[in-house]
Protein backbone atom coordinates (compact mmCIF):
# COMPACT_ATOMS: atom_id res chain seq x y z
CA UNK A 1 0.00 0.00 0.00
CA UNK A 2 2.85 2.40 0.80
CA UNK A 3 4.29 1.85 -2.68
CA UNK A 4 0.97 2.66 -4.36
CA UNK A 5 0.75 5.86 -2.29
CA UNK A 6 4.30 6.80 -3.31
CA UNK A 7 3.58 6.16 -7.00
CA UNK A 8 0.32 8.12 -6.87
CA UNK A 9 1.97 11.08 -5.14
CA UNK A 10 4.73 11.17 -7.78
CA UNK A 11 2.04 11.23 -10.50
CA UNK A 12 -0.05 13.83 -8.65
CA UNK A 13 2.81 16.18 -7.72
CA UNK A 14 4.55 16.37 -11.12
CA UNK A 15 3.09 17.69 -14.38
CA UNK A 16 5.12 15.00 -16.16
CA UNK A 17 6.34 11.85 -14.43
CA UNK A 18 8.61 9.34 -16.14
CA UNK A 19 9.23 6.00 -14.47
CA UNK A 20 12.49 4.99 -16.09
CA UNK A 21 15.61 2.84 -15.90
CA UNK A 22 18.98 4.51 -16.36
CA UNK A 23 20.29 1.97 -18.90
CA UNK A 24 17.12 1.76 -21.03
CA UNK A 25 17.46 3.23 -24.56
CA UNK A 26 13.67 3.71 -24.84
CA UNK A 27 13.68 5.66 -21.58
CA UNK A 28 16.53 7.83 -22.85
CA UNK A 29 14.64 8.48 -26.07
CA UNK A 30 11.47 9.49 -24.19
CA UNK A 31 13.37 11.79 -21.81
CA UNK A 32 15.21 13.34 -24.77
CA UNK A 33 11.91 14.11 -26.54
CA UNK A 34 10.52 15.68 -23.37
CA UNK A 35 13.70 17.74 -22.92
CA UNK A 36 13.65 18.82 -26.55
CA UNK A 37 10.02 19.89 -26.04
CA UNK A 38 11.06 22.10 -23.13
CA UNK A 39 9.12 20.00 -20.61
CA UNK A 40 9.81 20.12 -16.91
CA UNK A 41 9.56 16.48 -15.94
CA UNK A 42 10.34 14.26 -13.01
CA UNK A 43 12.18 11.05 -13.84
CA UNK A 44 12.62 8.30 -11.30
CA UNK A 45 15.21 5.67 -12.21
CA UNK A 46 13.76 2.40 -10.93
CA UNK A 47 17.08 0.56 -11.22
CA UNK A 48 18.73 3.01 -8.81
CA UNK A 49 16.31 2.87 -5.88
CA UNK A 50 15.60 0.13 -3.36
CA UNK A 51 11.88 -0.13 -4.07
CA UNK A 52 12.18 0.12 -7.86
CA UNK A 53 10.82 -3.36 -8.59
CA UNK A 54 7.89 -2.78 -6.21
CA UNK A 55 7.14 0.51 -7.98
CA UNK A 56 7.28 -1.20 -11.39
CA UNK A 57 4.93 -3.93 -10.14
CA UNK A 58 2.53 -1.29 -8.78
CA UNK A 59 2.59 0.56 -12.11
CA UNK A 60 1.75 -2.69 -13.89
CA UNK A 61 -1.26 -3.12 -11.58
CA UNK A 62 -2.35 0.49 -12.13
CA UNK A 63 -1.83 0.79 -15.89
CA UNK A 64 -1.53 -2.71 -17.30
CA UNK A 65 1.92 -1.74 -18.60
CA UNK A 66 4.85 -3.62 -17.06
CA UNK A 67 7.61 -1.98 -19.09
CA UNK A 68 9.56 1.27 -18.82
CA UNK A 69 9.40 4.07 -19.59
CA UNK A 70 6.00 4.47 -18.02
CA UNK A 71 4.94 8.06 -18.66
CA UNK A 72 2.24 10.26 -17.14
CA UNK A 73 1.38 13.76 -18.38
CA UNK A 74 -1.11 15.81 -16.41
CA UNK A 75 -1.85 12.79 -14.17
CA UNK A 76 -2.94 10.79 -17.24
CA UNK A 77 -1.13 7.64 -18.32
CA UNK A 78 0.41 8.18 -21.75
CA UNK A 79 2.15 4.81 -22.09
CA UNK A 80 5.74 4.16 -23.07
CA UNK A 81 8.23 5.65 -25.51
CA UNK A 82 6.36 4.48 -28.64
CA UNK A 83 3.16 6.14 -27.47
CA UNK A 84 5.00 9.33 -26.51
CA UNK A 85 6.80 9.48 -29.88
CA UNK A 86 3.42 8.97 -31.56
CA UNK A 87 2.11 12.09 -29.81
CA UNK A 88 4.83 14.45 -31.09
CA UNK A 89 2.31 16.71 -32.84
CA UNK A 90 0.02 17.07 -29.82
CA UNK A 91 2.81 17.00 -27.23
CA UNK A 92 3.23 20.81 -26.97
CA UNK A 93 -0.49 21.20 -26.17
CA UNK A 94 -0.44 18.27 -23.71
CA UNK A 95 2.56 19.73 -21.90
CA UNK A 96 1.03 23.21 -21.83
CA UNK A 97 -2.26 21.87 -20.43
CA UNK A 98 -0.33 19.97 -17.76
CA UNK A 99 1.68 23.08 -16.81
CA UNK A 100 4.92 21.37 -17.76
CA UNK A 101 6.34 24.10 -20.01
Amino acid sequence: MATKTKVQSIIDENPVAVFSKSYCPYCRSAKQLLSDSGAKFYAIELDQIDDGSAIQSTLRDMTGQGTVPNIFIGKKHVGGNSELQGKKKELPALLKDAGAV
